[in-house]
């Protein structure tokens, strides 16, 4: 129903500048055909045009765990404090390497932070952003949040820290089995200051105005504004403050840049696998903003046989702008006041909004018959083109698609 539903969306979305563009029905076919494509590239989980934030229920699900935290009986998920009456949060020194902390938060002497105290630093101190929640390794969001909760400094504040304080460790409830753990870590500046035009680092417990549900990593979990998923850790049930320099991040094992901040890059959603010679082809898709901003969108179809050597990059191919659609008319509920990255009439600062996702569209010529390759690629703020300034994959998906079209009568 979600696959339907998406398309049915972005069919809305991208047939007005279709007809603007005078191609008639070329966003009707174009929707038809990129549904034959699944095998070449993966499914844009999350991307929803209208309206714009994923319900929860429709996010891509990468959770761990053997069962799945989320899947526990409800009473078992009271019984390891999985629920909201029953959650706590440990902020502790760490043993190997401690922090001097006055009053850490523990179960031990009942000073954990509960639920309830961690909504009541929320009325004062509560921020809410828009985020894409996205994995490292893949080419498509898990879907695109209203993400609200405490900053984490302000908890982390509560232990009155002294000093040897380098370094934020913390990981969530995972069956108490240490082979399970996943972890993750940022450095302790980062948490108590945040770098310019982001929001902090929160303990999550609302998306999308409603209660963080257990599939989305509740009651609470860490939301890391620039960071890809492995860095908001679902389900958290412990803060570890340590002198350690060094990230102890699970992802770190598995040979990932645990460090990288949200690339800028283009896919496409929409693409004819046949066209005839001399028809327009109509072609949409999304962006991802990351750190580095978005310029532009650009959208290139090549001669198979006409492909340049030693261009790993396709820098050198028939590059041409496409158009970013404008800002959604519809959001899915009212942007509360004082959201990081909107105005105070609900309407967003800027657009495209960095770490979110942007709809572009375009009409390229028509051509003669032959096989031809489609790519797009973004443009980021800083003028650097995609996959650059960061082409590595293990430091976040960034890589340009190849798909085919065959133009014949």
């Amino acid at each position: 129903m979600h696959g339907e539903l998406f398309w049915q969306d972005h069919a809305k979305l991208t047939r007005r500048y279709f007809l603007r563009a005078g191609v008639l029905g070329i966003a009707a076919t174009s929707i038809v055909r990129a549904q034959s494509l699944p095998k070449i590239k993966p499914p844009k989980a999350g991307v929803r045009p209208a309206p714009y934030f994923t319900p929860h229920e429709e996010f891509f699900d990468v959770s761990r765990g053997k069962p799945l935290p989320h899947s526990l009986p409800e009473e078992k998920r009271k019984q390891v404090g999985l629920t909201r009456e029953t959650w706590k949060l440990e902020v502790i020194a760490d043993t190997a390497a401690p922090s001097r902390l006055r009053k850490p938060l523990t179960r031990a002497e009942n000073t954990a932070l509960d639920f309830r105290a961690l909504l009541a630093l929320g009325e004062k101190h509560a921020v809410r952003f828009p985020k894409v929640m996205t994995c490292l390794n893949l080419g498509c969001p898990l879907g695109m949040g209203l993400w609200e909760g405490v900053p984490l400094r302000e908890v982390i504040w509560l232990t009155q820290p002294r000093d040897n304080l380098r370094r934020v460790f913390y990981y969530g409830y995972h069956n108490d089995d240490p082979a399970q753990m996943f972890r993750s870590s940022l450095p302790v500046g980062r948490v108590l200051e945040d770098p310019f035009d982001l929001p902090p680092v929160i303990l999550c417990y609302k998306l999308n105005g409603e209660w963080l549900s257990p599939e989305r990593g509740g009651p609470v979990r860490l939301v890391v504004p620039e960071a890809y998923g492995f860095k908001s850790i679902k389900w958290l049930t412990h803060v570890v403050l340590t002198n350690l320099a060094h990230a102890n991040d699970t992802y770190a094992e598995q040979n990932n840049d645990v460090d990288s901040p949200l690339k800028t890059f283009a896919a496409s959603l929409s693409v004819p696998a046949q066209v005839k010679p001399g028809q327009p082809i109509g072609v949409s898709g999304y962006a991802q903003v990351g750190m580095a901003g978005l310029a532009k969108v650009q959208v290139s179809i090549e001669l198979n046989s006409a492909r340049p050597e030693n261009d790993p990059h396709f820098a050198k191919a028939p590059w041409i702008d496409a158009e970013i659609l404008a800002a959604p008319e519809r959001w899915g509920f009212v942007i509360p006041p004082k959201t990081h990255g909107f105005d105070a009439t609900g309407k967003p600062s800027t657009w495209p909004m960095r770490l979110t996702n942007a709809h572009w569209a375009a009409v390229l010529p028509g051509l003669p018959a032959g096989e031809y390759t489609f790519r797009c690629r973004t443009i980021d703020a800083q003028g650097h083109a995609q996959p650059m300034p960061r082409p590595f994959r293990k430091s976040g998906y960034a890589e340009i698609e190849s798909i085919p079209i065959s133009i014949k009568a």
